[in-house]
């Protein structure tokens, strides 16, 4: 299938050339400039989470009793996929999923997490997705960003939600970016470390093993189907789009001082 993967990654190469050359990473420039990130970006570090359990709870068996489900290869890659997510290491080698480095990063770098935490707290209370969010003090962008990905956790289909799983996420973060927070990790060695080992742990993961795992998984969901591959490169491109409205949402926060 790597005549269609590939057709797909050059359609929407335009969008992910727009998204890594985003305006947005070069006006972070001082730790309250991180800090305005952090807070707008946790909230798709943690849909990222929702986005793979959704797969996963199509592609696997997670009821009682248990049932063989779907393909063993796919269940394999997901399956792979999930433990280094939700399960992965930390600096020191405790287990921690990425979104709770991601919240341990941001207590480090002085970032407010509380609109977050506060959010967390209503799901684990009982609260629907909807009351928890409008109850919250979110960025409109990422409330935003987070309404369509649970919208297309909702009503997407299987092969569009693995697609933009793969293509529409966390890799869209260019090397710039990351030399930027290394030299601000320089000049304040206490506050950043965690950010940018979660940077760099992040997409050395992604980046490599789970990136190649996750297109298997993608062409083995589309298959020969020719309809299947379309619906997946809209999804992909409206993922794509949507991630647009968030970075431009979170430039706006931080260059707002600049234009008062």
């Amino acid at each position: 299938m790597n005549e269609q993967l590939n057709f797909l990654s050059n359609r929407i190469e335009p969008l992910r050339q727009q998204l890594t050359s985003h305006p947005l990473y070069a006006s972070v420039q001082t730790i309250d400039d991180l800090r305005v990130f952090m807070q707008s970006h946790v909230w798709a570090v943690w849909d990222f989470m929702s986005l793979l359990k959704a797969l996963q709870r199509k592609l696997t068996s997670v009821d009682v009793p248990w049932l063989p489900v779907g393909n063993p290869e796919t269940r394999y890659l997901i399956n792979e996929i999930v433990v280094g997510e939700e399960s992965d290491v930390d600096p020191d080698g405790n287990r921690a999923s990425h979104f709770e480095l991601y919240l341990k990063a941001m207590n480090e770098a002085g970032a407010d997490t509380r609109s977050i935490e506060s959010f967390i707290g209503e799901l684990t209370a009982g609260r629907s997705l909807d009351e928890s969010l409008e109850t919250m003090t979110a960025p409109a962008g990422s409330r935003q960003f987070v309404n369509f990905t649970f919208d297309l956790i909702k009503k997407g289909k299987l092969h569009e939600i693995a697609a933009v799983f793969t293509f529409g996420r966390e890799d869209l973060i260019p090397d710039m970016f990351i030399a930027l927070v290394r030299q601000l990790r320089d000049q304040s060695p206490t506050q950043l470390g965690l950010f940018t080992y979660y940077l760099e742990r992040h997409i050395e993961v992604d980046g490599d093993h789970h990136s190649h795992l996750a297109k298997a998984m993608t062409a083995e969901l589309c298959g020969a189907d020719t309809q299947k591959w379309e619906d997946a490169t809209l999804a992909v491109e409206a993922a794509l789009q949507a991630r647009l409205a968030l970075w431009d949402s979170v430039y706006s926060l931080i260059s707002l001082p600049e234009q008062a």
